[in-house]
């Protein structure tokens, strides 16, 4: 008598046996089938034609351990027969098995090692024709002897090198819960999530599938059966380590702007170099998106989304983490949750957290995507709440609170930012005022923590912003600067954000429990920290500018109409915080410096009037925005020459000799 699990029915036609090498003691039961192998023979006219099996079928739940064997019973299969599964949740590749042994009544495969826990669809191939066997939840298991426990329907174990790890966090989004001393955890779960994650520790690593990691497993069975989900780590040595905070890529494969080839030609190869540079000297690097990798308008219309994303970012040589945006969303579907499906689908848990070194790093959506009126065949109207759902902040709470030392930094991820802008009054920073809806609750939750740095994107630009010693927010500039438009065929020639500063990526070093962060705009090395202007050269004119075009708003777009003689000396600093100071020096005297809300000057001539030179109305998301990050000065006369000392919060100094008059021009530094 073949034993049966108790979770489930398992059907007599289909066993699992297992090779393992994982060092623990597993009592696995296997086949007890006396049939003999069948004899080669050659194929008859009806096998030639067609596929003829009979009494085939499978399982629809399979637990079996890592390179297990697994028999299908059927009659009919040939030995050169060719075994299908086909991946039916966005996670793992093809996998074409071989038969290994062919009997009377039923067949042996062998999984390979690299083989992924999901649902797949399971099809035999001979020669020209296929033959659909079922589908099928198989789950590769550390241990298949876990008894379940009442109250739970997740169980597994978190393992290394064969040995179970203690005190790990897994999650599935709602509870939180840690391994025992032998690696073993159980949880409760509605599952609506759809997944299980573990909260990968510090100086440990996941597989990943290219650059994904693999740190969640989808739950692929109705809520009353119990799942066995498990999570093997690798040991590695990242408590010196960084990461690339990579902000709105928008890819989108729009023909009007390039921004495929722009994002491969330039962004890619710069965030390569970046980890190669670090990587040559042994340091761990890895990446972080900060949200809107895709553009969901253009899904369908461009055929280019979620799945094509993914597979770009296979290019990128380090693990990449994802944070869903507002365009990572799928028009097509009613509803903030279930318009985060297909991302989920893809690129897995649209919240989360995990440790790399001493750092506790957290993703959260604080996108409410409410798309009422959204069919299968008309997206929705797409209106966006800023606000993390209850849900999961009740989540967020629960997960911190499995962290005990709190001098623990703490890095959390999310695409809109915490805070508004900041605004001056005389040149000083006014209190900050917050943009997340339910912004207090955010805070009191990180609030028994002594570093908590937050990173957003969204906007397109740079602020900082310090809510407290403990908090401080980053809103990062954008990989595709302007959309991917200022470095179009017929636009500047430049790679320029909204607030001037250059299209590029946070980079954050990390040592043990100190953090240093800086700015890195693409194409430029890390000391390119600033960019000033001589306003005297500075005179955006239609006849200059954008000669093409028709309209009457040039006024309107144009923040530089009039030419000046002032001798003010304009210094853009897009990383600035109050731990900055920015210096300006003629003839060794300092000149008085000022903090003023100001628009950028390059970024004026490279998007809005190029877009009015096309005869297109400037995106209104797209224009130039006032920054809190400028500083102006004002010189003796119009040809002197200013010294402009910036050094930052951890020391570095940066300079500029400008020599004056300073011309403007698309590709000035």
């Amino acid at each position: 008598m073949k034993p049966k699990n108790k979770n489930y029915n398992r059907r007599d036609f289909i066993w699992v046996s297992a090779v393992t090498g994982i060092g623990l003691s597993l009592n696995l039961y296997s086949c007890t089938k006396e049939a003999k192998p069948i004899i080669d023979h050659e194929q008859d006219e009806d096998d030639i034609t067609g596929i003829r099996l009979a009494d085939v079928s499978i399982d629809p739940y399979i637990d079996i351990e890592k390179g297990g064997s697994l028999d299908i019973e059927g009659k009919g299969f040939d030995k050169n027969d060719q075994i299908i599964f086909r991946s039916l949740n966005g996670i793992g590749e093809e996998y074409t098995l071989n038969i290994q042994s062919l009997m009377e009544t039923y067949i042996q495969i062998v999984l390979p090692a690299a083989f992924l826990s999901g649902k797949y669809r399971v099809t035999i191939k001979r020669g020209q024709h296929t033959a659909i066997v079922g589908d099928t939840s198989l789950d590769i298991v550390f241990n298949r002897n876990i008894p379940d426990r009442e109250g739970t329907n997740l169980k597994g174990v978190v393992y290394s090198g064969g040995v179970g790890v203690a005190n790990v966090v897994v999650s599935d989004g709602y509870n939180v819960v840690k391994t025992d001393e032998n690696g073993v955890y159980y949880l409760w779960s509605p599952k609506e999530n759809g997944y299980i994650f573990v909260s990968i520790p510090g100086n440990y690593e996941v597989n990943n599938d290219g650059s994904l990691p693999l740190f969640f497993n989808k739950l692929t069975r109705p809520m009353r059966v119990t799942e066995t989900k498990d999570f093997e780590l690798t040991p590695v040595n990242n408590d010196k380590h960084i990461v690339l905070a990579l902000g709105d890529m928008h890819l989108a494969n729009r023909q009007e702007n390039g921004d495929i080839a722009q994002f491969q030609e330039m962004a890619l190869k710069d965030i390569n170099e970046t980890i190669q540079a670090y990587q040559s000297s042994g340091t761990k690097v890895y990446a972080l998106t900060l949200g809107d990798q895709t553009w969901e308008t253009f899904w369908r219309s461009n055929n280019y989304g979620l799945p094509e994303y993914r597979a770009q970012m296979d290019a990128i040589n380090a693990p990449v983490f994802n944070t869903i945006g507002n365009h990572d969303h799928n028009p097509y579907v009613d509803g903030d949750w279930a318009t985060a499906d297909k991302y989920r689908e893809i690129l897995g848990p649209n919240y989360y957290s995990f440790n790399i070194g001493r750092v506790h790093y957290v993703v959260l959506d604080n996108v409410e995507y409410a798309n009422s009126g959204a069919t299968p065949n008309s997206m929705g109207n797409r209106h966006v709440n800023e606000t993390i759902v209850a849900d999961q902040m009740n989540w967020l709470r629960k997960d911190l609170a499995m962290i005990e030392d709190k001098s623990t930094p703490i890095v959390i991820a999310m695409h809109i930012p915490l805070h508004q802008r900041p605004s001056l009054s005389g040149g000083q920073e006014n209190p900050p005022k917050y943009a997340l809806t339910n912004a207090e609750d955010f805070v009191a939750a990180v609030s028994g923590f002594s570093k908590v740095h937050v990173i957003t994107g969204h906007i397109h630009t740079n602020y900082t912003v310090e809510n407290s010693s403990n908090l401080m927010e980053h809103n990062t500039g954008a990989v595709c600067a302007t959309w991917w438009w200022t470095g179009a065929v017929g636009y500047a020639g430049n790679h320029v954000c909204k607030d001037g500063s250059p299209g590029g990526y946070g980079v954050w070093e990390m040592d043990n429990k100190d953090v240093a962060w800086y700015y890195k705009g693409i194409g430029y090395n890390r000391n390119y920290q600033f960019r000033a202007y001589d306003l005297n050269e500075v005179h955006i004119t239609q006849e200059e500018y954008a000669p093409d075009y028709r309209g009457d708003e040039w006024n309107t777009y144009s923040k530089f109409v009039d030419k000046r003689s002032d001798n003010v000396v304009l210094v853009n600093v897009w990383s600035y915080d109050s731990k900055w100071k920015v210096e300006m020096i003629e003839n060794g005297v300092p000149l008085p410096v000022t903090r003023v809300n100001a628009y950028d000057p390059l970024h004026n001539a490279s998007y809005n009037a190029r877009r009015l030179n096309a005869n297109e109305t400037p995106a209104t998301s797209f224009v130039s925005t006032p920054t809190t990050h400028m500083f102006r000065a004002v010189a003796s006369g119009p040809t002197t020459t200013v010294e402009i000392r910036v050094t930052d919060r951890f020391g570095n100094v940066y300079t500029e000799t400008m020599v004056r008059p300073k011309a403007f021009g698309y590709l000035m530094h």
